[in-house]
């Protein structure tokens, strides 16, 4: 449905330089978008109703999604450096899910109160976590 309203769109607004004013100061072309916006607006119309009429019902789930998840969430993006050094997460058959650091990625240098002590020892580049 998208391409249809862009392509019209688009067509509508490159040809509006090329026609004359009439005497409301608007070309044609401007009042046939603004006509085409009412209608696409009266379409969506009761959509826009029904999802807000949804929201009382949403608003407590999302309010302890955020409650229960949000101080985790807090934790993990403390804890990484740059979303750029991880691949995508990958998900396990019981349901783990790891986010691996990539190869190419500067070794990882906790900051923080989460730091590891200086007399912490070395990971081992050999293990494949």
């Amino acid at each position: 449905m998208m391409k249809p309203f862009g392509l019209s769109l688009v067509l509508c607004l490159s040809a509006a330089p090329v026609l004359a004013q009439d005497d409301d100061g608007f070309s044609l072309m401007d009042q046939g978008a603004r006509l085409f916006l009412r209608g696409l607006m009266s379409e969506l119309e009761p959509t826009l109703d029904e999802l807000e009429g949804m929201a009382p019902e949403i608003k407590p789930g999302l309010q302890a999604l955020a409650d229960e998840m949000g101080p985790a969430l807090a934790q993990i993006i403390a804890r990484i450096d740059d979303l750029r050094f991880y691949e995508a997460p990958v998900i396990l058959d019981n349901g783990d899910i790891l986010i691996r650091r990539r190869a190419e990625a500067p070794l990882y240098a906790p900051t923080g109160p989460e730091a590891e002590p200086e007399d912490a020892p070395a990971p081992n580049p050999e293990i494949d976590l």
